[in-house]
């Protein structure tokens, strides 16, 4: 029979039955109800000076041989507690250097032991703007590509951050905006886009880098405000992460306003500084010789762009019999399976268009975005 509450008797049982030799092991382990290796398990256990040997013996250490002393563990919580942007490593590398008197655990104990005592705070895994892949445009002539960047914050002399952003274009080194706020937002750059636009025209290419709000998450790192420059007919163009030469132009006229602000042309209020911006970029563009075009201005060059607005977002339109789909709410589309775009995408449609056996370009008034792979049921991404 199986054994029951009764084990230790049991198993006696069998031990001195096994002992007789009255019967084949195998058929005494069958009448017991165990296998033959539980049976040869307590033959080999089995002490008769210990009747304790039979009973089960508990599955967790009694002792722990790797767990620090409480001191121990109290002067690492100490050390945290005075560093609390110290980790594990740097931590460990303190101990040693200062040759505390016991061994120093390895770098993951000190980890697990911050861990247990709620010391570490869980990092926030947060969707990150796509680098851009895609070559930069060529500059050959006015207005096919402006630049758009917020210079560094500096302060008033109220000791306010003021935060300038600007407006270049490419080719003759025009500066068409230069205005600081508080705070930079999305609807500041808009409201400085749209006033450049309705004066001086739309240019082909608006280039940025990947911060916010010129690039967002999702597919070729849209952001609402390049959804808006599409529908324009701007095409959105980031530079590589980590390589301001490449909007190298535009960097250095932040130098030169960063060199002119340093001579005491700090104000005290946003808008005396606003005044002063104003003033920099009519000397900047009518008076200051650029080495770059030769010893003539940027004003000497430029010329508005023959692309007029009217201030309207025209409506997005494809050909007909197209296959559209609209983006919700959450930035998905549904074509069978829910596939993620772009937020800044929701409301708006997309088209997909046949390129190759299986692969479809999802497009958004005539921008291709990315590819979709019928057959892997996934995007791929050309930004």
């Amino acid at each position: 029979m199986p054994w029951t509450e009764t084990r230790p008797m049991q198993r006696l049982d069998f031990i001195r039955a096994s002992q007789t030799g009255t019967e084949p092991f195998s058929t005494l382990c069958r009448r017991f109800g165990i296998s033959r290796k539980t049976g040869y398990k307590w033959l080999q256990r089995f002490n008769p000076d210990d009747p304790a040997s039979l009973f089960d013996q508990p599955r967790t250490r009694l002792t722990h041989p790797e767990r620090l002393p409480p001191g121990i563990v109290q002067q690492l919580i100490d050390v945290r507690v005075k560093h609390p942007d110290w980790g594990p490593k740097k931590i460990r590398a303190w101990l040693i250097n200062h040759q505390v008197p016991f061994d120093v655990p390895a770098a993951s104990t000190i980890g697990d032991i911050l861990k247990r005592e709620g010391l570490v705070i869980p990092r926030t895994h947060r969707r990150r703007t796509p680098g851009n892949r895609q070559p930069l445009t060529t500059i050959s002539e006015v207005n096919q590509v402006w630049s758009a960047d917020f210079k560094g914050k500096f302060r008033l002399l109220s000791q306010q951050y003021c935060h300038p952003f600007t407006l270049t274009d490419n080719h003759s080194r025009y500066l068409l905006s230069c205005e600081g706020t508080f705070r930079e937002s999305e609807s500041f750059v808009r409201g400085c886009l749209e006033r450049a636009f309705l004066e001086y025209g739309l240019p082909e290419v608006l280039k940025t880098d990947n911060g916010q709000p010129f690039a967002g998450t999702g597919i070729a790192g849209l952001s609402r405000l390049a959804v808006w420059l599409i529908k324009l007919g701007i095409r959105p163009e980031r530079i590589r992460k980590g390589h301001p030469e490449e909007n190298g132009r535009h960097e250095r006229m932040h130098r030169s306003l960063k060199h002119s602000l340093s001579f005491g042309n700090r104000r005290a209020s946003l808008e005396a500084q606003q005044a002063w911006f104003d003033s920099y970029r009519r000397e900047f563009n009518q008076e200051r010789p650029h080495e770059a075009l030769g010893g003539l201005t940027p004003g000497g060059i430029w010329v508005p762009s023959p692309r007029r607005w009217d201030g309207k977002t025209p409506e997005v339109s494809y050909p007909e019999g197209a296959r559209l789909y609209r983006v919700r709410t959450k930035g998905d589309i549904y074509i069978g399976k829910r596939l993620f775009l772009n937020q800044a995408l929701r409301g708006e449609y997309v088209m997909l268009e046949e390129r190759s056996d299986g692969l479809e370009a999802i497009i958004f008034n005539q921008m291709d975005l990315a590819y979709y792979d019928r057959r892997k049921q996934s995007i791929i991404r050309i930004d």
